[in-house]
């Protein structure tokens, strides 16, 4: 049994380890060594039964370890996993128990999905998306490192790029897409096309407008 340590020790981290044990207690699947996160002190007065073990600036990945990644910034997953990777780490992808995927979904590397959160047919995303409680409609495509959070609803045939983030509550209509590196605020409802790198509030979603200095 391999074990796993979980990248950041934040709430996202402390609910992911919840969701690990959900899934051992199903099936023993790993062996849970703990947490490691560059804020040794991430922890400090958290009521947790694991610790913080180490640095992720420092950790030097051995062989029957596995690493997921609890961390919500497209960013910081790319850089870590790049990192990691040139270490010769291996991701680990942790699916809750209660999560929906159909004969016909497809996802790669790292995958983290919520508890209630959905694939649905003839929809695929990429390496290292996370997916917090959100139902994600058929013929859609997510790309590599995006963060989708809670209680998001995209519906039927939507292209997501690579390192978008979307914020709690957003809704996509279908046939929309998004460009890479979007950025898509709280509550955003989404009904044209969003521009690479764009920033998006309201509903209807409009692009936040850049300060000038």
């Amino acid at each position: 049994m391999k074990k796993i340590i979980i990248v950041g020790a934040g709430g996202f981290g402390r609910e992911l380890l919840q969701w690990i044990k959900d899934i051992n207690e199903e099936k023993p699947t790993w062996e849970i060594s703990g947490f490691i996160d560059d804020n040794t002190s991430a922890l400090d007065g958290v009521e947790i039964d694991y610790p913080i073990i180490g640095t992720i600036e420092d950790w030097q990945p051995k062989e029957d370890e596995e690493f997921a990644l609890a961390l919500g910034s497209p960013e910081l997953k790319r850089k870590i996993v790049s990192d990691f990777k040139a270490k010769g780490a291996k991701f680990a992808t942790v699916i809750h128990p209660t999560a929906i995927l159909t004969p016909f979904s497809k996802y790669g590397e790292g995958l983290i999905m919520f508890p209630y959160s959905k694939l649905s047919v003839n929809s695929e995303v990429g390496d290292f998306v996370t997916i917090l409680a959100t139902p994600i409609g058929h013929d859609t495509y997510v790309g590599d490192y995006t963060v989708i959070s809670g209680g998001c609803n995209i519906v039927r045939n939507v292209h997501i790029g690579n390192d978008v983030f979307l914020a709690a509550g957003v809704c996509i209509a279908q046939d929309v897409k998004i460009g890479d590196g979007a950025y898509l605020g709280l509550g955003a409802v989404i009904l044209r096309d969003v521009d690479p790198g764009a920033t998006m509030f309201g509903n209807p979603a409009r692009v936040l407008p850049q300060k000038s200095n």
